[in-house]
């Protein structure tokens, strides 16, 4: 039997590994073996699901019992058990994959830069208890301009960041400014805003999502920066080939086995470009917030997304106090 040209090629994901370090958006144990991703991510959302799968039975119950030792199961007793799971869940997926693991910040505390130092560091420790690394961990914080003041303290520490919730320009300058590790614009959700209002692009080149990253990642290039760009939210395959070659890519588990099921060649998108010198002025936190309230899509998404991601936590924290009750 012949084997033509694309019989041949290895399926997209392996193209796409070579071009960009691919990363699961997921806390799915079992996904994670069977996708083998370099990096992963875990949330509150993610935290919560993992409840739910047998892998994860035995840290819930011991956990569980922990706070069933305690003289009274109130709000603190609650928040902490959030907290040993989030780290818990984490420590297990720092086991599976070779890279890092970004973990959290509680979104509740993406306005407060000491709040959000404090339990960088906190999470920190408890890594470092379970034997983990600090250079197996992200601290992913929110991209606020308190997240960006936090992110510059943690980076001077030694604490890598994973900035997240990136919608605009400005506020991925101010991350790398600060220092930040890694940011994660978010292609997805920028898309979801423009199709609100009735504005599809024609093509995947005209996605305002793509658009967005492809403009940051440039920009950073000719900056030599050394933060990474981490494209996340992403709707479709279409949508993370477009990004082929950006830093990093978190994909969710769906889009992985897509990607994984097809073949064709993947070409690359994003290249390094040669370094620019020219005069920078930083980003201060007036330019911030200017910049974020003239940009109606990203001071609605930043907004949403935080909120999102505090009632993620208020529902993980809900079911803990309801296991417990």
């Amino acid at each position: 039997m012949s084997t033509t040209a694309s019989d041949a090629l290895p399926s997209r994901l392996q193209q796409l590994r070579e071009l960009s370090v691919v990363v699961a958006d997921t806390g799915d144990y079992d996904a994670i073996v069977r996708l083998r991703p370099v990096d992963c991510t875990t949330n509150p959302t993610l935290v919560k699901k993992a409840l739910g799968l047998p892998v994860y039975a035995e840290l819930i119950e011991r956990e569980l019992a922990w706070a069933r030792t305690q003289a009274v199961a109130d709000k603190s007793v609650v928040d902490e058990v959030a907290d040993r799971l989030t780290v818990g869940v984490g420590a297990m997926l720092a086991g599976l994959v070779p890279g890092r693991v970004s973990t959290e910040v509680d979104a509740d505390l993406a306005h407060d830069t000491a709040a959000t130092v404090a339990k960088a560091r906190k999470f920190m420790a408890m890594y470092a208890e379970r034997g983990v690394p600090r250079d197996k961990i992200l601290i992913k914080v929110a991209a606020t301009w308190e997240g960006v003041e936090a992110a510059r303290q943690l980076q001077a520490e030694g604490i890598d960041c994973n900035l997240t919730l990136i919608f605009n320009p400005t506020q991925a300058i101010a991350c790398a400014e600060a220092g930040a590790f890694l940011i994660s614009p978010f292609v997805g959700r920028i898309l979801d805003w423009y199709k609100s209002r009735g504005q599809v692009p024609a093509t995947i080149d005209e996605d305002p999502g793509v658009v967005f990253v492809r403009g940051v990642y440039a920009e950073f290039k000719r900056r030599g920066t050394a933060t990474v760009v981490m494209g996340a939210s992403f709707r479709s395959v279409e949508q993370v080939l477009a990004l082929a070659g950006c830093d990093r890519l978190t994909i969710s588990p769906e889009l992985l086995e897509q990607l994984e099921a097809s073949d064709g060649h993947v070409e690359r998108r994003l290249a390094p470009l040669p370094r620019e010198e020219r005069v920078i002025v930083p980003v201060n936190e007036a330019r911030f917030a200017a910049d974020l309230a003239a940009d109606a899509m990203a001071s609605e998404k930043l907004a949403e997304g935080i909120a999102a991601f505090a009632r993620d936590l208020d529902a993980l924290r809900a079911d803990i106090a309801q296991r417990l009750a």
